[in-house]
């Protein structure tokens, strides 16, 4: 009986050992995007903050004249800094409430996805896409992937190789002609609730020169797929998930989203997200950078 009291007594110790034993994660906030020459402070020296870097409750930040933070906290909160100081950690944690653990899932797939290791093992792929002198680069993914779930669609291109003015011209699966945009710059921006396309669950994208508006070319359309009801239901169930936190519009939000869409292979979606992430902060490399090395893992552009 002593024995047995004795065994007990040892297991409520252990379990409360590993009870206590279990903390939450080590850093405070995690580094998503940086511009200028901030540093961070650990113990009593200073260096630059780097993209990726996680920042501890006992580290000081310095953000500099026209400069800018993209923070994710551990709870999965974003916070933006762009108000010149010192600011320490542990006082920026302190105004974090709860967040949503599921937004980490994607906040850390944003920073797994550009690091050094995964741009390594992009540039040893094999399997890129070659065009020929004369074809646009329209960054659209392989139609296994064009499913979209939001109404605002943006379609870019490389305007490198081939120069405009171009077309963009938007058919059904007939090919029927229902929309054609002129441009001279490298996007447009389509709305699936046009009345155009009404009763249309795929569209194909076609982008040309205005020189060659009429004449026939060997690339492919691009497709655009509108999701099944059920489908739809499916994934703003999950997006319903994060919505709290990345309701404002920011670029550190479109950012997240870009994340969340691409991880649920909505490429279309995150192409859009990125495009507005830029917008909202054009002078943060970051975005551009990120924007960049999705549309390469994806092989929606050429490597140059």
């Amino acid at each position: 009986m002593k024995k047995g009291r004795i065994l007990i007594l040892v297991v409520i110790f252990m379990a409360t050992v590993a009870v206590s034993g279990q903390t939450g994660p080590d850093y405070a906030f995690k580094v998503l995007a940086n511009k200028g020459a901030n540093e961070v402070k650990v113990g009593s020296a200073w260096s630059a903050v780097k993209t990726g870097a996680s920042l501890k409750k006992e580290d000081e930040i310095k953000v500099t004249e026209n400069s800018y933070l993209g923070l994710v906290h551990s709870s999965g909160k974003p916070m933006e800094l762009k108000q010149a100081g010192t600011y320490k950690v542990a006082d920026l944690a302190a105004k974090m409430g709860a967040g949503s653990s599921v937004l980490v899932k994607y906040t850390d797939f944003i920073l797994s996805s550009n690091s050094a290791d995964a741009k390594k093992n992009r540039l040893s792929a094999t399997g890129a896409v070659h065009r020929g002198f004369t074809s646009i680069n329209v960054f659209m993914p392989d139609n296994q992937y064009a499913n979209v779930y939001n109404n605002l669609v943006i379609i870019n291109w490389d305007v490198t190789k081939v120069k405009g003015p171009y077309v963009v011209i938007i058919k059904n699966m007939f090919d029927e002609e229902l929309l054609v945009k002129d441009t001279n710059e490298g996007t447009v921006q389509i709305d699936l609730n046009d009345p155009k396309f009404a009763g249309e669950s795929a569209l194909l994208v076609d982008v040309k020169t205005k020189a060659n508006q009429k004449s026939k070319t060997e690339d492919p359309s691009h497709l655009i797929k509108r999701m099944s009801p059920a489908e739809q239901a499916k994934v703003k169930k999950a997006l319903q998930e994060i919505s709290i936190e990345v309701k404002d519009e920011t670029a550190l939000n479109k950012l997240i989203l870009a994340g969340f869409y691409e991880e649920n292979k909505l490429l279309i979606d995150a192409t859009t997200a990125y495009e507005q992430a830029i917008k909202l902060a054009p002078d943060v490399p970051s975005y551009k950078e990120a924007y960049e090395e999705f549309l390469l893992r994806n092989k929606m552009k050429e490597a140059k």
